[in-house]
């Protein structure tokens, strides 16, 4: 497998690929689906977007990322920073990369994939913090959030509704840059897997 870095016209190329990849690691039912593949092709447009991509040696995709400057108007940043205490919007929203999405096929997931993905976000990442969201799960048994941990992210926020989902969501941070280097093709500091 190789991990490469995705242009906005690389992820329009593979958009079924990555509607594929999210509905499967996310659980979601086919008609939820089809509104995720509009917002994805809107988000390549967004400012500082950043995304990465997992291929296996034939060339299908088993895992991705992306993301990109937070800011003021985005549907996102605009719920958590109204649930957001006055006094850490600045902090954590200021100047913000946001992690959209982060997944891995559950056939290839525990090999590696979504650290070294996201390791690869982060290094490609501009702003002084980072956040994200993911579903509420016990931290133990949970791998997303047991990578989210070894990564330094901190609650943000807990038990966090948005409109239209029934799950409660977490709300993690931390401040960039990440410390560690790790060299991906084609972006400097980052290695393929």
């Amino acid at each position: 497998m190789r991990l490469v870095p995705w242009q906005p016209d690389d992820m329009l190329r593979r958009l079924d690929d990555v509607v594929s990849v999210y509905g499967e690691a996310m659980g979601y039912r086919a008609e939820l689906l089809q509104t995720r593949r509009g917002y994805i092709g809107a988000h390549v447009r967004r400012g500082g977007f950043r995304a990465v991509a997992t291929l296996t040696t034939e060339g299908h995709l088993a895992g991705f990322g992306y993301g990109y400057a937070s800011s003021t108007g985005q549907w996102w940043h605009d719920q958590v920073r109204s649930a957001l205490p006055e006094t850490d919007r600045d902090r954590w929203l200021g100047t913000c990369f946001e992690v959209v999405e982060l997944h891995v096929r559950p056939s290839a997931q525990g090999h590696g994939i979504g650290a070294r993905q996201l390791r690869a976000l982060l290094t490609m990442a501009h702003g002084e913090t980072v956040l994200l969201s993911t579903p509420e799960a016990d931290e133990q048994r949970s791998r997303a959030w047991r990578l989210y941990r070894r990564f330094g992210f901190e609650d943000v926020l807990r038990d966090f509704f948005f409109p239209g989902d029934e799950r409660a969501f977490a709300i993690l941070g931390r401040d960039l840059p990440l410390t560690e280097r790790a060299p991906v093709e084609g972006v400097p500091g980052i290695v393929g897997i």
